[in-house]
């Protein structure tokens, strides 16, 4: 019963489905819980992949076959997996590039990064992240075929939301942790939770390498892993430590890798 609270609080916190009313009251809250619910991560990026990527097939289906529609699709799941988030990771990933760029202060930085509002690194970022995630999702539907690139949104969003909790795990929360939404997560998560993500992100695995060569799916994780070592580099080096907006960046930052690497190993399509 633990294992689904947690399940569900990380739901709760991670996504806009609602979890109200009764079944909220049976699944309670405390920082515990919310600490103990990051493990779920790779399980949110279940619910969250899984939809956008039938979102992406179906839009695929209904539309006529013009060179457009891997655009179309890839888009219009794009828009709906934010809706799903609430841009939840998207708006890190923002705030961390204004806080990051606006200033090579550290403390500075830091609290550039609690202004709600976006600045032009910020609105830079976010643009480009997004154009590259629908771009890329685009090239291996046009390379791939329609279910290779379903099954490789699904796959994305589980595999990067995977890596933030590694970052959770080596790397102090630093800010006002006070006010911080993910001062729950300030005390480093254990191997028990970190197995935990990998489990989950080990079952969205195999049901997917029936599709491609194990190989091709590996090349495309070690892009995400890339993705984690940079982002965790940078937060290190710039921070020296992690905060909430820098966990969604990462998870953005992952999801973008293993995108771009597995549309590398693709074959060329002549022109």
């Amino acid at each position: 019963m633990s294992f689904v609270r947690h399940f569900l609080l990380a739901i709760q916190f991670f996504t806009r489905i609602p979890v109200t009313g009764r079944l909220a009251d049976w699944v309670g809250y405390s920082p515990e819980m919310l600490r103990a619910s990051a493990a779920h991560f790779p399980g949110v990026g279940w619910v969250v992949g899984l939809p956008a990527a039938v979102v992406f097939a179906g839009v695929w289906w209904v539309l006529p076959a013009q060179p457009a529609t891997p655009w179309v699709a890839a888009l219009l799941s794009t828009v709906f997996s934010v809706l799903l988030t609430g841009a939840f990771h998207e708006d890190g990933l923002a705030d961390l590039s204004d806080g990051l760029g606006g200033s090579a202060h550290r403390e500075r930085a830091l609290e550039i990064m609690k202004d709600s509002r976006i600045g032009s690194f910020g609105a830079i970022a976010l643009v480009l992240a997004l154009l590259t995630k629908v771009a890329v999702l685009a090239l291996i539907a046009q390379t791939g075929g329609a279910a290779i690139a379903a099954v490789a949104l699904f796959v994305s969003h589980v595999t990067s939301r995977l890596m933030p909790l590694f970052v959770i795990h080596t790397l102090p929360h630093v800010g006002d942790t006070p006010q911080s939404k993910s001062k729950p997560l300030a005390e480093s998560i254990g191997r028990g939770a970190l197995l935990i993500g990998v489990l989950w992100w080990a079952l969205a695995m195999a049901l997917v390498v029936v599709l491609l060569p194990t190989v091709q799916w590996m090349l495309a994780v070690l892009g995400a892993l890339l993705g984690l070592v940079w982002m965790w580099r940078l937060l290190q080096r710039r921070l020296q430590g992690f905060t909430g907006d820098g966990l969604g960046a990462t998870q953005q930052v992952c999801e973008i890798g293993f995108l771009l690497a597995l549309a590398m190993t693709l074959p060329a399509v002549a022109p």
